[in-house]
């Protein structure tokens, strides 16, 4: 593969675009009680202009008791269709903005909370990345293991994709 550090506008563009293309990701918190990350599927309500990526959480996940305690979190995408890949450290902060929860809220949620938007366990989950670090081949399985072999038989990688660090 080859590298393609990207920086600012276009670091944003790219998380955004992975974020949106893949939706669930991987978010894990962590807790002084255990040497390993909690981790739970989510899916993102948006990735905002600075790159924060929004998720509604409840205040009685695990999530949000971790995060109370610590705001460090990871995040992991992963599309194994494309062979695109991101993971994200950052930071999570916590809040009740209820114009986002009206924004946000859709029938789905309904399921979750059964008190309608104003449910108090309703909580939005802000990341902001600190770090990230994206594998994206832009082609299909069936591409990636043809370039996978002709890798391995001319030993030229350039042809795989491109990876690299965003700096959002």
């Amino acid at each position: 593969m080859a590298e393609n550090n990207l920086n600012n506008k276009e670091a944003l563009e790219k998380l955004k675009g992975i974020v949106d293309q893949i939706d669930v990701g991987t978010v894990c918190s962590f807790t002084s009680d255990s040497d390993y990350p909690h981790g739970v599927p989510m899916s993102r309500q948006e990735v905002d202009a600075n790159g924060d990526i929004w998720y509604i959480c409840s205040a009685e996940s695990e999530t949000f008791k971790n995060i109370s305690q610590d705001p460090k979190v990871s995040l992991f995408y992963a599309d194994p269709k494309t062979y695109t890949f991101l993971s994200i450290n950052g930071k999570a902060s916590l809040s009740r903005d209820q114009e986002r929860i009206d924004r946000y809220w859709n029938k789905m949620m309904e399921g979750w909370f059964k008190k309608g938007k104003e449910d108090p366990n309703i909580q939005l989950l802000q990341i902001t990345p600190e770090e990230a670090h994206y594998w994206d081949s832009n082609s299909n399985m069936v591409v990636n293991l043809f370039k996978m072999l002709k890798a391995a038989v001319t030993g030229n990688t350039q042809d795989i994709g491109n990876e690299g660090d965003l700096n959002v």
